[in-house]
């Protein structure tokens, strides 16, 4: 098997790689599971303390992007250390994602895009539009004030916030 990109994240998971996967090939176009690999044989599964024919990785695809899920134990917990973004070109997409992935997520983790999925997994929903409307510093601010206190993020108010000066100097 030809490996599709040179790098792609490897997720770590206690025993929910294959759940995972499903769910997030379920939200993502153009997504799919490529392979799944199992523990097998008495030394692979002393070692793991998993038992025999249990999910090892699964080989999946978002939006085209490869993933390895890995179920590895409850050794290693995700952190907001690492989030993945979702550039999204329209409202409507933003909140389909927003939807799609705070389902069972960590409600109390939502601020500014960000969100906590139910695998502890965060993720960032974001305008494509954003970095433009941070390029120019006094907009920025205009962006970064309106951004600040959401937890979802509104495309509108956010191009609103962006456009406040230029408005009222014409």
């Amino acid at each position: 098997m030809k490996i599709a990109s040179k790098i792609s994240p490897c997720l770590w998971f206690d025993d929910q790689a294959e759940a995972a996967a499903r769910f997030y090939t379920g939200i993502f176009p153009d997504s799919k599971i490529t392979q799944t690999t199992h523990y097998l044989g008495e030394k692979m599964t002393q070692v793991s303390g998993r038992p025999e024919g249990s999910v090892l990785t699964v080989a999946f695809e978002l939006a085209g992007l490869p993933f390895t899920a890995l179920n590895g134990g409850p050794i290693f917990k995700f952190n907001e250390a690492i989030s993945l973004q979702v550039h999204c070109d329209s409202q409507d997409e933003l909140d389909k994602y927003w939807t799609a992935l705070n389902e069972g997520g960590d409600l109390s983790a939502q601020q500014c895009g960000w969100l906590k999925d139910r695998y502890g997994l965060s993720w960032q929903i974001v305008p494509a539009i954003l970095p433009t409307l941070l390029t120019d510093p006094a907009r920025a601010q205009r962006v970064m004030e309106a951004l600040l206190p959401m937890k979802k993020l509104d495309i509108g108010k956010l191009q609103q916030a962006a456009d406040a000066a230029s408005a009222g100097t014409s």
